[in-house]
């Protein structure tokens, strides 16, 4: 099990300069990052590989973005920016030696809207399509997709653990897992490990931050539970560390970060990181939920 964090604490979107923050990763204890990629124009991979390998860090995972522009269940123009956008990053993972290429691919992030259950059929259909191709090439090039379940308030589609394994299933590729999100399971979830236990061996990422996208352990979350789930099933893949402030302000919006949950980006970043090691390290007898008012 390693301990990662999720660039956009810091920075968006990330390009060659932002591998500044890798020897402050390093220092922090981190072992490995996830890096989301917003344009692939806006990185040279083999650059952040040596710089990874320089400062002693794995990439935990490719993280896709899909806008308005990029859709698996969109009109076909955003069909096609979608599936050549997530191919492009699957090379990447080659190229940064990354397991995981992760995210809620099946969908533009932010649609979410009723539809009728004959299009919602439909779009289904289109999404297992798409994914079928992308699975076909991570299974070619031996790397894992991980379809991330969001809120309601993100998306329509896929909101729970148990539709992303439907949608695993009908997909039916091994390279096809699911990412689970503390925060996101905290408002869909009934019940947090229940939800980890259900994935089983399909959990092939996870991410942990605050129920309100702070510090990991200053919340209401129970982190007992949820280490003895991951024990359970025998999680071995990164833990990371994904939380936003207003400081990076284009993913503030997109998350509806309106305020300032912590007073700094670096106490949600080393906090958390003590946190989650004491917690999901040393053992599930010893770990304790934690709640700071």
């Amino acid at each position: 099990m390693r301990f990662g964090i999720n660039t956009y604490l810091f920075t968006s979107p990330f390009n060659n300069a932002s591998t500044r923050l890798f020897k402050r990763f390093k220092t922090w204890g981190f072992q490995s990052v996830e890096i989301p990629i917003e344009k692939p124009e806006h990185v040279d991979p083999r650059h952040v590989k040596r710089e990874l390998d320089r400062h002693g860090l794995a990439c935990a995972a490719v993280c896709a973005c899909l806008g308005p522009d990029r859709d698996l269940r969109g009109t076909p123009s955003q069909q096609r920016a979608a599936l050549g956008y997530l191919l492009k990053l699957l090379e990447y993972t080659v190229l940064l030696d990354s397991p995981s290429l992760v995210g809620p691919l099946y969908s533009a992030v932010g649609r979410a809207d009723a539809v009728p259950p004959f299009e919602k059929r439909q779009q289904w259909r289109t999404v297992v399509r798409h994914l079928k191709t992308l699975c076909n090439e991570a299974e070619r090039l031996g790397k894992q997709i991980c379809i991330e379940p969001l809120n309601r308030f993100e998306t329509d589609f896929i909101n729970t653990c148990e539709q992303a394994l439907r949608l695993i299933r009908d997909v039916g590729s091994p390279a096809l897992k699911v990412l689970l999100d503390t925060f996101h399971m905290n408002i869909e979830e009934k019940s947090q490990p229940g939800a980890i236990l259900k994935a089983g061996p399909l959990l092939g990422h996870f991410h942990a931050c605050g129920c309100d996208r702070g510090t990991p352990g200053r919340d209401h979350i129970d982190w007992k539970g949820i280490a003895a789930a991951l024990h359970a099933i025998g999680y071995k893949g990164d833990i990371v560390i994904e939380s936003f402030t207003p400081n990076v302000k284009v993913i503030a919006r997109a998350a509806a970060i309106w305020r300032r949950i912590e007073k700094t980006r670096d106490e949600i970043a080393v906090e958390g990181l003590r946190f989650l090691k004491s917690t999901l390290c040393e053992g599930v007898p010893h770990t304790r939920k934690t709640i700071i008012p």
